[in-house]
């Protein structure tokens, strides 16, 4: 990745980076090899990588993109240089839009579709005017509008993720209390205290680890410089950590590459193969540090470290103290008793909902049980119908092939056969002799020369 993707990020759309740091232990070096691009959680994050990844093939759009600052991009000014790219960039983003206008559609369709909400005609472009990352009366083609929506939309909804990070975390561990709470309910007196005792015993575990140092201080740098990229933590050096840790080569670190500094200290705290260590909370104790850090050492509020920001906070009193970074156990819950209440009578309003959805679809399939079985009766009477009407049809062909009867009743051909028997039996036989030569039984002729009587 280049510098032309600097000024994105100067809006926090943090992608396409590089998330883990060079472990330069390794010997023979090896070929580094990006992550998987980090999610930024945002329903359009697809969109929204694959527009920036068009427009860095544009060499007029990269330069000015790589030239760009925070308020250039803010003010839309970026934007217009979206006339000036090649065609087939152009041609390319018009696709990209008509597949995001696409799948918007899909989900407005599949949203109505689960509220059965009944519409003879949708009305798209209205409906469509929810989504505010692009012009929704132009669905065809991707105008400088279009980027300049979708940029200010990433960075206002960006600006808001982490908040909704910590919400999901508090909702997590309140779920996690519930079940815990309703687990221990369901125990006999000898089982609850003999659970509760086993959940403390891992708690207690969990809270024997090494020293955390505070993220962002010189013991947490040199750490890192030691342990990760192989140095003299005594050589240790700012600038030239800076430079390591930018792994994307762009000046400034951002999000990911922060959290990755963190990875050493978190692994003191949490290891997935312990029953008492929860990788939500390590995720959180993640967000944390990286917030402390920024808070800070990014000076214009950017949610980017610079370089001259980075070694400013070098100077700091604060960067030399050797504080010990207070983890999730250390301080106060996430959530108050009550927004446990609260979030109790939630999940038993759900549960009555989900009851009440059960029970509607289990008579739902008791009357499709019941459609089918009538189905299957009709079934069965239209094959026998079509049977008897089949052997009606063979008896009736039968018939018709029957030949004549006689007055009695008797098959004609029969008497035929008699009348010609008895034709056969007046037939006068003639005598063959053994010459084959037929014998004549007629009296012989007198001889001529018998005398002859005279009266």
């Amino acid at each position: 990745m280049t510098g032309g993707f600097k000024g994105l990020l100067l809006l926090s759309l943090c992608l396409l980076v590089w998330t883990v740091p060079i472990d330069r232990k390794q010997e023979p070096p090896q070929e580094e090899k990006p992550e998987e691009n980090a999610d930024t959680g945002l329903y359009y994050d697809r969109y929204l990588r694959e527009v920036i990844e068009v427009l860095e093939t544009d060499p007029h759009f990269r330069e000015k993109l790589q030239s760009a600052n925070t308020d250039d991009i803010k003010n839309g000014r970026l934007s217009k240089e979206l006339d000036l790219v090649g065609h087939h960039v152009r041609t390319r983003l018009d696709e990209l839009k008509r597949q995001e206008v696409s799948r918007l559609r899909m989900l407005l369709k599949a949203k109505l579709d689960s509220t059965n909400a009944q519409s003879v005609q949708m009305d798209h472009a209205s409906l469509l005017k929810q989504f505010e990352h692009l012009d929704p009366h132009n669905q065809n083609t991707f105008e400088a509008k279009d980027l300049e929506l979708l940029i200010a939309t990433a960075t206002k909804d960006l600006e808001n993720y982490d908040a909704e990070r910590h919400e999901e975390f508090k909702r997590y561990e309140m779920l996690k209390e519930h079940e815990r709470r309703e687990y221990l309910k369901s125990l006999d007196q000898e089982k609850r205290e003999k659970e509760e005792k086993r959940i403390e015993e891992l708690k207690e575990k969990h809270r024997k680890h090494p020293k955390v140092n505070a993220p962002g201080s010189v013991d947490q740098l040199r750490e890192v410089w030691e342990e990760t990229d192989g140095l003299d933590p005594q050589e240790f050096n700012p600038k030239t950590f800076f430079k390591l840790h930018d792994t994307n080569g762009d000046g400034v670190l951002d999000e990911q590459e922060l959290e990755a500094l963190f990875t050493k200290e978190l692994e003191k705290v949490y290891d997935p193969k312990n029953e008492e260590d929860d990788m939500m909370e390590m995720e959180e104790e993640r967000l944390r540090m990286r917030e402390h850090v920024m808070q800070n050492v990014d000076i214009n509020h950017d949610r980017l470290v610079s370089l001259e920001e980075f070694l400013k906070s070098t100077e700091k009193k604060e960067f030399k103290e050797q504080k010990e970074w207070e983890t999730l156990d250390d301080t106060k819950p996430v959530y108050t008793e009550e927004e446990l209440q609260r979030f109790e009578a939630e999940l038993r309003d759900k549960e009555v909902e989900l009851g009440r959805r059960a029970e509607k679809l289990r008579q739902e399939q008791e009357l499709l049980k019941e459609r089918s079985k009538a189905l299957e009766v009709q079934k069965r009477e239209y094959q026998q119908a079509v049977m008897e009407m089949s052997q009606k049809q063979k008896e009736q062909q039968a018939v018709n092939r029957q030949p004549p009867s006689g007055p009695n009743g008797e098959l004609q051909f029969q008497q035929e056969i008699q009348k010609l028997a008895n034709e056969d039996s007046q037939v006068v036989k003639v005598p063959v002799d053994q010459n084959g030569d037929v014998q004549s039984n007629l009296p012989a002729e007198p001889p001529q020369n018998l005398p002859q009587h005279t009266s």
